[in-house]
């Protein structure tokens, strides 16, 4: 017989051994966060708006507050940011509740910079 194969592809016990390929590392961005916004009307009471933040957005009372004077003195305030499917259900969320009690109330996403 021959000499024993010495080759780097045997795994030292007469049989093949198995390479396995390099790992690739996959680099997850951070999803794209949107920025619920609530818009002012002449017509929405405030303490609806403070109701929608305090029930949709799980606000506290005076963070509630805050939000809808923000709306009412700049005429937009951000009431959260999340990815866009939650962001998304929130509007929807505003706009049926809004609709419900026939409030003009506007509710827009905008992509968080």
């Amino acid at each position: 017989m021959g000499k024993p194969f010495s080759d780097d592809s045997r795994d030292g016990q007469g049989g093949v051994g198995t390479r396995t390929a390099p790992r690739t590392r996959l680099r997850l961005s951070p999803p794209v966060l949107w920025k619920v916004i609530l818009h002012n009307d002449d017509f929405t009471t405030r303490e609806f708006v403070v109701m929608i933040l305090e029930t949709v957005f799980r606000k506290p009372e005076a963070e509630a507050v805050r939000i809808m004077l923000d709306v009412h003195r700049r005429g937009t305030g951000v009431a959260g940011v999340y990815p866009f499917d939650v962001a998304d259900t929130k509007v929807a969320q505003v706009r049926a509740l809004a609709e419900e009690k026939e409030f003009p109330l506007l509710c827009t996403l905008e992509p968080e910079a």
